[in-house]
């Protein structure tokens, strides 16, 4: 037996064997087709989301221009100036908070004016006759002469009005009379973006609008507050989606402009973030970044009795844009109730967990009770518990601090209940053996096994609850989470959303880096 054990089969009389006996040397049926199986199975599901969640429709509706468009909103701003149509002639407006200041006048809007005749209604009052011989008028003395009507022989009262050909009389005795004059207004302007030009000229009874790019260049005649009509084919970066309504022009990164029946809205993109460091109404804000710094330690004050620093300082931080400092307390009010929910969570799920672990404490009933307990604290989302509390408590950080701490003693207790479970009972056995109590078999058989772990996992969850501190306060639990839905909100303020969370990353990306440490020292200590 052992003379045939250590016999080397040919390769023919191999092969023979595995002819006489095909049915012993054939792989299993899944290790034949188990990877095709695999593959087909990963194909048809994956057809069957596509199809059940409607991914074709979705990308088919999605505006990727739009998503790009937000995208470059997160490290560039906007200038919104309007041109607005009037009879005759232009008139140019920003927003209230408009990043140029109160006075804009940008050197890439070039503005032409020339006299125009103003046609505009002067109110004046109904009874314009003056009384004769010791009659009564109801005339205000300081109304435009007009011819007035005899007063009666006898001396009489007058009630009434005067004959005007160039006024009407309203109901509320007041009459409509039309004043011309002549006046210097804006008649042209030309806009200079993204390596087009639009000129706006208003001068005529109709408004022209001509846009040049590229060699392209289309004209559109703007009956106000009818329609607007494209006299030349419209380019390709020009969308009108029925005759007569608004013309969109885009003009990529640059920004982009709509012709309406009553103004040309103008949306140009600059790269950066506007007056992050100091708004337009700071003493600061005409100074070059070089001279901003020497402002700052000169001993010639910009403000009577305040140093240059501290007035650079509060300008910075209470800077109405971006609102520095309202920032900072959010964000702190986010880690301090990350920290504080974990923290509670830790303190009670540690002496729970002692009492749902099935070899510390021998009673089914009380482990399954609090296991039971576990479950459903965690199975609600954190979401979910903070609009509760919400509601309760009302907005604020509380809110998010109790959301933290009713979700964290779930998972940490079942977390720290499995892994007492898990010990080695051998150092419980050693400690027990000398005879002593059970609450120091615990101390010193039980805690010294788990608590780098129990550590390891509150320092991992306090790090995770700083992020999710940020979604729970969208909700209004407080924290930097509402801050940055309010400015989402708005669709505008992208730059001041990206500045929220590039300030979230890095105190994600600091608190990861002390937990890592943390747990590493724990678990180098423990060994």
């Amino acid at each position: 037996m052992a003379s045939l054990a250590n016999t080397a089969l040919t390769a023919d009389e191999l092969q023979r064997l595995r002819a006489d006996h095909a049915a012993v040397f054939r792989p299993p049926f899944l290790k034949r087709h188990g990877i095709a199986m695999a593959g087909a199975f990963i194909v048809l599901y994956s057809l069957f989301c596509w199809w059940f969640f409607g991914v074709g429709k979705a990308l088919e509706r999605a505006n990727w221009q739009i998503a790009g468009a937000y995208l470059a909103d997160w490290v560039a701003y906007d200038i919104r100036p309007d041109v607005e149509f009037e009879e005759g002639y232009l008139q140019i407006t920003y927003p209230r908070f408009s990043p140029l200041g109160d006075n804009p006048d940008p050197d890439w809007i070039v503005q032409e004016t020339s006299m125009v005749t103003i046609t505009a209604p002067t109110q004046t009052t109904g009874n314009q006759g003056s009384a004769a011989s010791g009659g009564i008028t109801f005339m205000a003395p300081s109304a435009p002469a007009a011819p007035a009507p005899a007063a009666p022989a006898d001396g009489g009262i007058s009630f009434m009005a005067p004959k005007a050909d160039t006024t009407a009389q309203n109901q509320d005795g007041q009459s409509d009379a039309m004043t011309t004059t002549r006046e210097e207004r804006l008649t042209k302007a030309t806009v200079t973006m993204g390596g087009a030009t639009i000129t706006v000229d208003g001068a005529g009874e109709r408004t022209l609008v001509t846009v040049e790019r590229g060699g392209e260049a289309v004209r559109l005649d703007v009956e106000r507050e009818k329609t607007v009509t494209p006299l030349d084919p419209l380019p390709s970066w020009a969308v009108q989606k029925e005759p007569g309504l608004t013309v969109r022009f885009d003009m990529g990164w640059a920004g982009r402009f709509e012709v309406q029946d009553d103004e040309v809205k103008i949306w140009k993109r600059f790269f950066g973030w506007e007056n992050f460091f100091f708004d337009t109404n700071s003493k600061f804000y005409p100074l070059s970044g070089g001279e901003r710094i020497a402002a700052m330690f000169s001993s010639e004050r910009l403000v009577e009795d305040r140093s240059n620093l501290s007035l650079a300082w509060e300008d910075f931080t209470m800077n109405p844009s971006w609102q520095h400092w309202d920032v900072w307390v959010k964000l702190l009010q986010t880690i301090v109730m990350a920290f504080v929910g974990t923290l509670f969570a830790t303190l009670l799920a540690f002496p729970l967990s002692f009492m749902a672990a099935r070899n510390i404490t021998p009673s089914r009933i009380t482990n399954q009770i609090l296991k039971r307990i576990f479950d459903f604290v965690r199975s609600v989302d954190m979401l979910i518990w903070a609009l509760f509390f919400t509601r309760a408590f009302g907005p604020g950080p509380l809110a998010g601090i109790s959301a933290i701490f009713l979700t964290d003693t779930g998972t940490l207790g079942k977390l720290y209940a499995e892994a007492l479970e898990n010990i080695d009972d051998k150092q419980r056995e050693g400690v027990k053996s000398v005879g002593a109590s059970p609450t120091l078999i615990q101390r010193y058989g039980i805690v010294p096994q788990v608590l780098p772990v129990f550590l390891s996992q509150s320092l991992y969850f306090w790090e995770s609850n700083t992020r999710s501190a940020t979604i729970i306060g969208a909700v209004g639990a407080g924290g930097i989470g509402l801050k940055l839905w309010e400015a989402m909100r708005t669709n505008q303020d992208w730059e001041n959303v990206a500045y929220m969370v590039l300030l979230i990353l890095f105190v994600v990306f600091l608190f990861d880096g002390i937990s890592n440490y943390l747990r590493t020292r724990l678990i180098g200590a423990a060994k």
